[in-house]
Formats: C-alpha cells, structure tokens, sequence
C-alpha cells in the first residue's frame, strides 16, 4: 500500500534545507566552463535555472512529495580542482520539510550541467571515462 503522509494537523513553521552534490569534469572542461566557451552557452546560467525548476517541480518527479510554497531558492556553484560543487538552499513556510525540494535542484543543476559539456567529457569511443556525479547529500534541515 502506497499513502501520501497527512500533514494538515501540522502547524505551519519555517523550513529550510540545504543540499549538495558535485560534478567530477575534465580540467580543460572546466577552463572552457570558467572562460565561457562551451558550445551550449553560459553553462552555469543554464544549470541555475534548471536546479529552481527542479525545485519548483518536486511533487511532479517524486510521487509522494506534497506541492508546498516555496518561498527562497539559492543556487551556489564552487568551482573545485576536479569538478564543480553545486549548493542548493530552499526556503518555505509551510507543513513539512523542504530537503526533497533541495535535493532534487542539486540533482538537476549537475544533470544540465552533465548535458551542456558532455561533447567536451567524451572519449574516442563516445564514453564519459572520468565524468561522474557524486556525493550528493542534505547538509543541513531546519524547522522553526
């Protein structure tokens, strides 16, 4: 039996979490990132907007999720010597928590970003030997 959890007899509080993931690219994938010259286009303006859609559209990908307001999202890109770690916080006021909401916009910032510089990530053979995406985890939840 599948049952979306009842929250209407929860108060209504402040909520924020903020989650993280990285992206492990090639060095020459990131100057082009850094230098603006991926063939895409501004690779981390794309990957921005993409993580607040995801954010936005939580409850349509994950089938238990409830539609909650969201009231804040920041998008935080660090550029690492191996690949780029994204951070997203979201904000709500509301009856549950937003960690779901969180990790979903990191998933789907390093995904775009994956999509944008992936002709510059393959080998001869059409493959992503060194791409990959890793560590993605809530770093902090707060209520109230």
């Amino acid at each position: 039996m599948v049952k979306m959890v009842d929250i209407g007899s929860k108060p209504s509080v402040s909520r924020v979490a903020r989650a993280s993931g990285f992206i492990r690219l090639k060095p020459e994938t990131l100057q082009r990132i850094n230098v603006g010259e991926v063939p895409k286009g501004d690779v981390l303006a794309v990957a921005q907007t993409a993580a607040i859609l995801a954010v936005k559209r939580t409850p349509e990908l994950i089938p238990l999720t409830h539609k909650i307001t969201i009231t804040g999202t920041d998008v935080i890109f660090k550029s690492e010597k191996q690949g780029i770690r994204v951070e997203v916080e979201v904000k709500s006021t509301g009856q549950t928590g937003v960690e779901m909401e969180a990790l979903v916009g990191v998933t789907g910032a390093l995904l775009t970003i994956w999509d944008m510089v992936k002709s510059l990530e393959k080998d001869e053979a059409g493959q992503y030997p060194t791409t990959s995406i890793e560590d993605i985890r809530v770093l902090k939840k707060v209520k109230g």
